[in-house]
């Protein structure tokens, strides 16, 4: 394939093209991925509404919603209607012109539409393709509704996630979404890789139940090792004491005393050196098993004074802590503001984004495309197709 001109020289997947069917978070979020680090992503959107997350608001800018801004940097999109003739053969011109597809419909109708991997990749065996499916694309997976918050519940997520005593509770972003996204993002450019040997393309496929189950890392394991079914445990850590939210006199603040030198450290900071040589407190074990007692101690001590006082000591004995900060707080610290990168839109004026997190030889990738509007480059695009 040919380098794109919009690829600067030094991003890693220059040259590639990726015919994106995918809609809503998790895909979209992996052809994002993959085109900040320099690859040529085709949004391919419906007629007249495109991907549903441009309706997705308040807040909305121009006539999208903030959530899709955050999804579709550096990206083209070209409108085409699948349940046509015309709009399918123009699809599968594009697919066969690309290096990956990437899709989330639901299981069989890429085979309806004739783009599925095993067409695709008779005509063109370097093809790769990728699925994201809910339960995985067998039959029994396949009716089951996809949102995030479905398989918050369904992962079990939700069942170790809020207070104790509390009603179950959803993480505050969809954040499986996200996994899954990424695992995906993953699981193409190994492929990319593995076509160099073989020269034949992959379908690979992320189930964002599989996804959001391999997510629970530790608790996973704490069951399968241990038979320790997870419940709510506020802001605590199963395996690790002190490790949590406490309450200043005027605000929360994290403490993340992870091994017995930091919770040394700690017992110093708050003038209660002996409780490190406790025996009810001298390991982490000794800590987890003794845990009500010695929040209940650690809590007295750091309601005396402001968290600012107690962050300050903390730092000051390299013990990690952190305050609780507000989106808009994050953004105003140093480390927030350099998260963010502004591009000029020409259809929407000035629009700050949150920059991609990958940095390669230390450079940023940068925006080289604002998220594009419904159906902007289909004229651009099906005239290279027949180039």
């Amino acid at each position: 394939m040919p380098n794109h001109a919009d690829a600067p020289p030094g991003l890693p997947l220059g040259g590639i093209r990726v015919a994106d069917f995918s809609r809503v978070l998790a895909g979209p979020l992996a052809t994002m991925v993959l085109a900040d680090l320099g690859a040529d992503v085709i949004k391919i959107e419906r007629p007249e509404t495109g991907d549903d997350t441009r309706g997705w608001g308040p807040p909305f800018l121009g006539a999208d919603a903030a959530y899709f801004l955050s999804l579709n940097r550096n990206k083209r999109s070209v409108v085409l209607d699948l349940s046509a003739d015309e709009g399918r053969a123009a699809a599968r011109r594009l697919a066969l012109s690309s290096d990956v597809v990437v899709e989330n419909f639901r299981p069989g109708l890429m085979e309806r539409f004739g783009l599925d991997h095993a067409t695709l990749s008779a005509e063109r065996p370097e093809i790769v393709s990728c699925s994201l499916t809910a339960f995985g694309d067998g039959e029994d997976g396949a009716a089951r509704p996809g949102y995030d918050i479905i398989v918050q519940a369904m992962s079990g997520l939700m069942s170790f996630t809020g207070h104790p005593g509390g009603e179950p509770t959803k993480v505050g972003v969809a954040l499986l979404d996200v996994i899954c996204g990424l695992y995906a993002a993953s699981a193409i450019q190994a492929a990319l890789i593995g076509r160099r040997e073989s020269g034949r393309g992959s379908r690979v496929t992320v189930s964002l139940f599989d996804a959001s189950v391999a997510a629970l890392v530790n608790q996973s394991a704490n069951y399968l090792v241990g038979g320790i079914v997870p419940r709510p445990m506020g802001n605590q850590h199963p395996n690790i004491v002190p490790y949590q939210l406490f309450e200043a006199s005027d605000r929360p603040f994290i403490l993340a005393a992870g091994n017995d030198r930091l919770f040394e450290r700690t017992c110093a900071v708050i003038g209660r050196p002996e409780l490190a040589r406790d025996d009810r407190f001298a390991t982490n074990q000794d800590r987890v098993r003794n845990r009500e007692v010695l929040i209940e101690t650690l809590a007295e001590a750091f309601a005396t004074r402001s968290a600012g006082e107690w962050l300050a000591e903390l730092a000051s004995a390299t013990v990690p802590c952190a305050p609780v900060r507000r989106l808009d707080e994050v953004f105003e610290a140093p480390e927030g503001r350099r998260t963010l990168q502004e591009v000029d839109d020409p259809a929407r004026g000035s629009l700050r984004l949150v920059a991609d997190p990958i940095r390669v030889d230390g450079i940023t990738p940068p925006i080289r495309r604002p998220p594009p509007r419904l159906g902007e480059h289909t004229e651009e695009v099906l005239a290279e197709l027949e180039d």
